[in-house]
């Protein structure tokens, strides 16, 4: 396989720690399989790319995904357009997410940009997509205010899977059992009082990542619960308890799969 990475241009999570930039928001660079794509670029993504060692040349991209409409993941999404469409001069690139963020009142894709892409894709559950030679699919849908899908990857066999913002239910487990590498948002350290957040918090993630037994996890997307629990003390007793690999995300971590065994 050639020299796949994916690149954690932030790893903030929820309205303080995003709102104070306590951690970068920005989305996920992703280069596999000769595709250059962006998940879920949140507030900052384009600055973040800009600053990124070496540059990440957004004008490059061939692909954005959006797993949901939340303005976390997805605030930096119109600018990217123009930025890989040479502001709609080269019409190119493919958009791929839930019917919410395309149409209707919680829609965050400007009207005007959709015609500088190439296509558009509509994200819908448990279904194949290809970007290039690179494929990836959906989870279920996810328990969330908004539409919200999980994404998995396909590298060479090797499943890596963004097990992103949700509430903790069973259907998660047979969602993502085949994981060969699993990140997953963990935005609390305990449950919120209310009981109607629908975030996971870390005892539903040791749950999941008990259950799933990927090869490796990383834990991101942190609250400010869990990062004053700090998160890669956090990482390295769940290694310790579970016998899993299991890394929390810094901003600009790069994760590489081609090298992986």
């Amino acid at each position: 396989m050639d020299s796949a990475f994916i690149k954690f241009l932030g790893s903030a999570g929820a309205r303080v720690v995003v709102a104070k930039q306590l951690r970068s928001s920005a989305g996920v660079y992703i280069a596999a399989q000769g595709q250059n794509l962006i998940l879920d670029p949140g507030p900052g993504t384009l600055v973040r790319c800009a600053k990124s060692r070496p540059p990440i040349d957004v004008t490059q991209l061939d692909a954005l995904i959006l797993t949901h409409a939340h303005l976390d993941h997805s605030n930096d999404v119109n600018i990217l357009i123009d930025a890989m469409t040479a502001g709609g001069l080269k019409r190119r690139g493919t958009l791929f997410a839930p019917q919410e963020c395309l149409e209707g009142d919680k829609a965050v894709v400007l009207s005007y940009l959709k015609s500088y892409l190439e296509k558009i894709i509509v994200l819908t559950p448990e279904q194949n997509y290809q970007i290039g030679e690179l494929k990836f699919s959906t989870s279920l849908r996810h328990r969330h205010p908004v539409e919200t899908y999980g994404i998995k990857f396909d590298f060479d066999g090797r499943p890596v899977a963004f097990l992103v913002d949700t509430g903790y239910f069973p259907g998660l487990l047979e969602s993502y059992k085949d994981s060969w590498i699993l990140i997953i948002n963990v935005v609390r350290a305990y449950p919120h009082k209310s009981g109607e957040v629908m975030h996971l918090c870390l005892d539903e993630v040791r749950q999941i990542l008990a259950a799933i037994r990927p090869r490796k996890a990383i834990l991101t997307h942190f609250g400010m619960t869990m990062l004053k629990a700090k998160p890669w003390q956090v990482a390295q007793e769940l290694t310790k308890e579970l016998g899993i690999e299991v890394i929390a995300a810094s901003d600009g971590l790069k994760l590489d799969i081609g090298g992986e065994g």
